[in-house]
């Protein structure tokens, strides 16, 4: 009886390259979520904080929402990175 098992991959020249190219995807679609997640949940907090804070002073609410945002940004690459 055949032990198909014990047998040998047919074409291993092909299956080793698409180990490498899934490999390449996953890390492509997963690269920079929590940077837009975090940049744009940092504009939003420092607008809310600055709106009541300076009671919709709007210069000061666009300067927040800005601080905000490249901070969020800034915390969602570290994310991302590490």
């Amino acid at each position: 009886m055949a032990r198909t098992h014990h047998r040998k991959k047919h074409k291993s020249h092909l299956q080793q390259f698409k180990h490498s190219h899934d490999l390449a995807d996953s890390r492509e679609s997963n690269s920079g979520k929590a940077t837009i997640v975090f940049g744009i949940g940092g504009a939003l907090f420092g607008f809310a904080i600055v709106y009541f804070a300076t009671s919709g002073s709007i210069p000061w609410i666009i300067a927040g929402a800005l601080a905000g945002g490249v901070i969020g940004y800034v915390i969602g690459k570290k994310i991302d990175n590490g």
